[in-house]
């Protein structure tokens, strides 16, 4: 499938890395499809949107991060993108990598859930205080052996 994207302009991708976000993400509902498009600055990945070249996020493995990160998200959650068994999930995070130099950061709170074996998606909102919207990436990589996070 042909793509034209924010970063890369016009590219080649296939459809295994096409994810169907059935309700879109919070403030971008009415997108619901996304490519997954490799990003130069490994680990990270660019959420592509199919329907809007401009559209386009930032995510990482969060755990890449915060080795104790949890996400306790509950079965109703779940069904909407027909997990029936957590090997399929993968979790990522939306980056944010602010104009105005300020720390780059991570949502740890509204987690991507992906279904790996029908490429299904939905955005979770955690209700746990431990996770926040604006985890400090390097701050939190730094400092991994001197406490959790």
């Amino acid at each position: 499938m042909e793509l034209l994207t924010k970063t890369k302009g016009k590219i080649e991708i296939s459809e295994d890395r096409i994810l169907n976000i059935p309700e879109g993400l919070f403030g971008f509902e009415q997108y619901t499809k996304y490519a997954l498009v490799d990003c130069d600055l490994e680990p990270f990945i660019w959420l592509q949107s199919c329907e809007d070249p401009n559209l386009c996020f930032l995510i990482v493995d969060p755990f890449l991060i915060c080795s104790e990160y949890e996400a306790d998200i509950d079965d109703e959650s779940l069904s909407k993108i027909n997990i029936s068994k957590p090997e399929d999930i993968i979790l990522m995070t939306i980056v944010t990598v602010p104009h105005d130099g300020s720390a780059i950061t991570a949502n740890f709170q509204g987690p991507l859930v992906i279904n790996k074996q029908n490429k299904m998606c939905i955005q979770a909102i955690l209700t746990d205080n431990r996770w926040s919207t604006k985890v400090d990436i390097v701050k939190t990589l730094n400092s991994k052996g001197e406490k959790k996070c």
